[in-house]
C-alpha cells in the first residue's frame, strides 16, 4: 500500500486522555499514544472526523447498549489509508472454521482486556490498536485515532462495541496473523464503497436485512456494513443506490 501526505485545515482534537499503549511480547511497539487528535489529517477525512464529534447513537443504529450495563465491552478500528486508488478502508475476513461469523468481512477488533485500561475512556482506543495488531499485523505506532463514535450495541453477541476512527498516517505491511481466525486481510477504495453498482440490502435468513457491500469478492453485512453505511452517508460521500436490490447471505452459492 502506498501513502500520500496531504494536510488539509486541522482543529485540535479533543477526547479520551493521553496514555501509553504497550507492546506485546515481541516488545515491537513500547509506547503508543491512545489520545485522539485531528492535527495533520488530509482534508477528505474532515467530513469524518466533523461527524463523529456531533453524530448521536440513534442515528447510527437501532440496537444500543442496555441501560444495565450489561454485554461485553469491545472495540473496533475503523481505518483509513490512501492507496493507489485512492482514499481506503482496511478490512478483514474472518475464517471460513470459526464457530461464529464465520467467513464475515469485519474492522480489526475485539473484546476489551483488563490492561487496555478504563473502558470509559482510554480502554476502547487502546483495544482496537491491540486488536488491529494482532489481527492484521500492522504497527499501530503508524495509526492515528482522529475520532470514537457512539458505543453500539450486538444483540447476537451481546458485544457493547466502541468503533474507534484511525487515520494510516505511515502505513505498515498487513497480513492474516493467524489463519485459524482470520482468512484474509485486505483494504476497499472508498470509490467503491460509494459507487452504487456495489450497494445492495443484504437479507439474512431471519428475515433481518440491512445494507450490504459488495467489494473485493466479498460481501460486507451486518454491523460491520451499518457502520460504512453511516459513515458514508453523514460524511456527505453517499451517492444515489437502489435499495430495493436485495442480495442472500448466500450470494455465493
Amino acid at each position: 500500500m502506498t501513502h500520500t501526505h496531504t494536510h488539509g485545515t486541522t482543529r485540535a482534537g479533543s477526547g479520551p486522555a493521553e496514555g501509553p499503549v504497550r507492546a506485546d511480547g515481541d516488545g515491537r511497539v513500547s509506547d503508543v499514544p491512545a489520545a485522539v487528535t485531528t492535527e495533520g489529517l488530509p482534508a477528505w477525512l474532515a467530513p469524518v472526523a466533523d461527524a463523529a464529534r456531533t453524530v448521536r447513537p440513534q442515528q447510527l443504529s437501532r440496537f444500543l447498549p442496555p441501560e444495565s450495563g450489561a454485554g461485553r465491552q469491545s472495540a473496533v478500528l475503523v481505518l483509513f489509508g490512501e492507496g493507489e486508488h485512492g482514499p481506503e478502508l482496511l478490512l478483514m475476513e474472518r475464517a471460513g472454521t470459526l464457530r461464529s461469523h464465520a467467513g464475515q468481512p469485519s474492522f480489526p477488533g475485539g473484546a476489551l482486556d483488563p490492561e487496555d485500561g478504563d473502558q470509559a475512556t482510554t480502554g476502547p482506543l487502546r483495544a482496537a490498536l491491540r486488536e488491529a495488531e494482532e489481527e492484521t499485523g500492522l504497527d499501530p505506532r503508524g495509526v492515528q485515532i482522529f475520532g470514537v463514535l457512539p458505543r453500539l450495541y450486538i444483540p447476537v453477541s451481546s458485544f457493547v462495541v466502541t468503533p474507534v476512527l484511525g487515520w494510516w498516517r505511515t502505513p505498515s505491511p498487513i497480513g492474516a496473523v493467524d489463519p485459524a481466525e482470520t482468512a484474509r486481510v485486505f483494504t476497499v477504495p472508498v470509490a467503491d464503497l460509494t459507487d452504487p453498482a456495489n450497494r445492495a440490502t443484504a437479507v439474512h435468513p431471519s428475515g433481518h436485512s440491512g445494507p450490504a457491500f459488495l467489494v473485493e469478492s466479498a460481501l460486507v453485512w451486518g454491523f460491520t456494513a451499518g457502520v460504512i453505511d453511516r459513515i458514508v452517508h453523514y460524511a456527505g460521500w453517499e451517492r444515489p443506490w437502489d435499495r430495493s436490490r436485495q442480495v442472500p447471505l448466500d450470494w455465493r452459492s
